[in-house]
């Protein structure tokens, strides 16, 4: 969302001035021009930053599974998990034995990104942004090691926490965290950038990672990825995440704010570390 508020081209169109903030969202039909989408059912779409949405043919909706909760459709079983999902499987492709690093991993993202390295019989370290994160991650999670990034030096503290090297690195954050885990890979390791929060606010772009060269030394790859490339099987991934989350094999975490007022407080929560896992608003007055 932050994204789409700069006035630059992008993978998306940005928002306008005066237009409906773009957002997922889950809603209850309550009127209806279709049997497709009686009223009563739960949806998930790209409903906005509104009450009500009025949704056209064109626009994809989904009905929300019977007996999933509906926050755990826009958190681990919707595009956050699916993000994690085919970044980690499609591009970072990790093996058992793996040693996978997880930027921003006490995140919506980043904490379903390394509980499933984690099933895939990888060693899973975390970068978190308190104690309590990392205690969530290590405790609850299953994740192996977890820093704290404000309290240790990053070099130090991921060379530690992987002594062997990095075979996969899902990066959420960017910034500092990436040039160490550049500077920790193994041979053939493979670089997940799915986001780059730590300069989403800059008014001038930072300067890039300095140590690119690593990638040559190493034999290694970074790839970027956008999530509906993988549109095609999101279906099947979904059929996974939801079984996964069923059977406890993963967990869900959210964090709701309540009230559509709210809505910049809570994106702003982002950015201050205000959050653990998935950050939702509730913006229906009946919530």
């Amino acid at each position: 969302m932050r994204g789409w508020i700069v006035d630059q081209e992008s993978y998306i169109p940005p928002v306008q001035l005066g237009d409906v903030m773009r957002a997922l969202g889950v809603g209850e039909v309550v009127e209806s021009m279709t049997d497709e989408y009686p009223v009563g059912m739960l949806v998930t779409g790209m409903t906005g930053w509104q009450e009500y949405a009025v949704v056209g043919p064109d626009e994809m909706l989904q009905p929300v599974p019977p007996g999933l909760p509906e926050t755990s459709a826009l958190s681990a079983c919707g595009l956050t998990g699916l993000t994690a999902y085919f970044g980690l499987f499609e591009v970072g492709k990790p093996k058992p034995g793996d040693t996978v690093l997880v930027s921003g991993a006490a995140g919506a993202t980043g904490s379903v990104a390394g509980q499933l390295a984690r099933l895939t019989g990888c060693r899973v370290v975390g970068t978190a942004g308190t104690t309590d994160k990392c205690r969530w991650l290590m405790d609850d999670l299953g994740f192996d090691s977890a820093i704290n990034y404000k309290e240790e030096p990053l070099p130090r503290a991921v060379a530690k926490a992987c002594p062997g090297g990095v075979d996969v690195f899902f990066d959420n954050v960017g910034g500092e965290v990436l040039e160490v885990a550049l500077d920790n890979l193994k041979v053939g390791a493979r670089v997940v950038l799915c986001g780059g929060i730590s300069g989403y606010n800059d008014v001038e772009q930072a300067p890039g990672p300095r140590n690119l060269i690593n990638l040559v030394v190493k034999s290694a790859r970074m790839e970027g990825f956008i999530v509906t490339k993988y549109l095609a099987k999101f279906a099947e991934a979904g059929i996974y995440l939801a079984k996964a989350l069923a059977d406890g094999a993963i967990k869900d975490r959210v964090q709701i704010v309540d009230g559509l007022k709210r809505a910049p407080e809570a994106l702003n929560m982002l950015f201050t570390g205000g959050n653990t896992g998935k950050l939702l608003v509730s913006v229906s007055p009946a919530a």
